[in-house]
């Protein structure tokens, strides 16, 4: 009698949304072995909750929290330890939906992190800033959460990491204006919380960071084997930078700093 195959950990698909019905279907397309999918909105007004019903998912309301909050939240209503977080613009390529049921079959990690790929002004970007892009998406809640951080969260946990093989595809479609007001809002959470936390900033920082940003980027890890939009995104990461900082400054000086 032949053995049997193990079973390996059943895992939630567990994303935030607001107005994705423009990416959402091919984002749960890409992952049809979860075993549950949980999606919390803040409030979308498209066919953001259609789209999740007819999937069978489980769609919750929850008011904005923050990102980190939000995540959490998401993580929290699952009903499996084992949890898959995307976000709606997302997917999952096939040689990394293999490499994410293999590793399930007997984790020998709490967590695990893959590369993600993104695609910028028609172009997946392969170098530079834009890849591999790690990003920690598959863990064991027991053993690790997000960050309560309002915007670029992450996930701490208190295990080894494993790495998968394969890509995580964000093809974004926003337009490079929305983009660039994305970035703006990002900038001034930024800014807040670190104003939040006590953090000063000098003029030495304020341009050193970008210069470093770009020499990081760019030209060591050969951003510019990405043309154009690879030029495009590192100018924008390094004047996300420096107005990350100059947006604290000018907290600083509004609400009485030195």
């Amino acid at each position: 009698m032949a053995a049997e195959s193990p079973a390996r950990q059943r895992f939630s698909l567990v994303l935030i949304t607001l107005n994705a019905g423009a990416h959402l279907e091919a984002c749960l397309q890409s992952v049809p072995g979860a075993d549950e999918i949980v999606i919390v909105d803040s409030g979308s007004s498209d066919d953001t909750a259609e789209i999740a019903r007819r999937f069978g998912a489980n769609f919750l309301h929850q008011d904005w929290l923050g990102f980190g909050a939000q995540k959490n939240a998401a993580v929290e209503a699952a009903r499996h330890d084992w949890v898959l977080c995307l976000d709606a613009d997302e997917q999952l390529t096939r040689e990394l939906r293999l490499a994410i049921e293999a590793a399930l079959l007997a984790p020998r990690h709490g967590a695990f992190r893959m590369a993600r790929c993104n695609r910028f002004l028609g172009r997946w970007l392969r170098h530079g800033e834009g890849y591999p892009d790690w990003s920690l998406r598959l863990f064991d809640r027991r053993l690790a959460r997000w960050s309560e951080d309002t915007v670029h969260e992450r996930v701490y946990c208190r295990t080894a990491v494993g790495t998968l093989r394969g890509d995580l595809l964000h093809a974004s479609a926003e337009s490079l204006g929305d983009y660039l007001a994305k970035q703006n809002r990002y900038t001034s959470l930024q800014a807040e919380a670190l104003f939040g936390l006590g953090r000063r900033i000098g003029s030495a920082k304020m341009v050193l960071s970008p210069l470093a940003r770009f020499l990081k980027f760019y030209v060591l890890r050969r951003g510019f084997l990405d043309g154009l939009p690879g030029l495009v995104h590192i100018v924008i990461g390094c004047f996300n930078s420096f107005m990350k900082y100059a947006k604290l400054r000018a907290l600083e000086l509004e609400r009485g700093g030195p």
